[in-house]
């Protein structure tokens, strides 16, 4: 049987993990938690099942702690930090070498859907708040919804957000097709924080999703 080869689809360094992004994980992960400030790597691949092989490879080459290890079908995610930067890294760098590619040869993110909700009533604040997984929104705030593909970079998206702004991180869903993020906040808050997430999806660096593996967008 022919050996599929791996594609690299996400590969991000979050250099400092947010408090609420760390508590979020901590909240619906079932690995080794993080807290506040550490660094993290996010390695999202496809086959999915390959990510069972570059867990041990980040484990048996640094001292990094896994949160994360989604296995489907299709894709996988890996999250894995560790309180030094360097460590956390030299874990990327075990992958990468293991897999022979480059950081430059990760999917470059492209946004999906982007759009904010300004004074959402307070019937639609339930509605979220009863499947939301971090922070409530209140009625009167500002909702914005991203969604990614590869759907890894959701995560990097929301801590540059937390970073830049005074926002509640709502959830996260970085596995799957898509990606999705959801923040409230004050409508100036809400701006400033899609300013930043934004702009850092669009500084990455890599190569273009393939037509052919683009997914249908509505």
């Amino acid at each position: 049987m022919e050996e599929q080869v791996t594609q690299l689809r996400t590969y991000v360094f979050l250099d400092s993990l947010q408090p609420q992004l760390a508590a979020f994980i901590g909240t619906t992960a079932r690995g080794f938690l993080p807290v506040p400030y550490v660094a993290s790597l996010m390695v999202e691949i496809s086959p999915g099942i390959a990510i069972n092989r570059l867990t041990d490879v980040a484990l048996k080459a640094t001292t990094v702690k896994p949160a994360l290890q989604i296995v489907e079908r299709a894709y996988g995610l890996l999250e894995v930090h560790d309180e030094s930067q360097a460590e956390t890294r030299q874990a990327g760098a075990a992958i990468l070498q293991y897999l022979n590619l480059a950081e430059e040869e990760r999917l470059k993110p492209t946004i999906v859907s982007s759009q904010t909700i300004r004074g959402v009533e307070a019937y639609q604040c339930q509605l979220i708040n009863r499947t939301r997984h971090g922070m409530m929104i209140l009625p009167g705030q500002s909702l914005y919804i991203l969604e990614t593909e590869p759907a890894g970079y959701s995560a990097f998206a929301a801590n540059e957000a937390e970073k830049a702004a005074r926002i509640n991180l709502l959830e996260v869903r970085p596995f799957g097709a898509f990606g999705r993020l959801y923040l409230a906040g004050p409508e100036s808050e809400i701006d400033s924080a899609v300013k930043a997430a934004l702009e850092a999806l669009e500084a990455l660096s890599g190569k273009e999703l393939p037509e052919a593996d683009k997914h249908r967008r509505i």
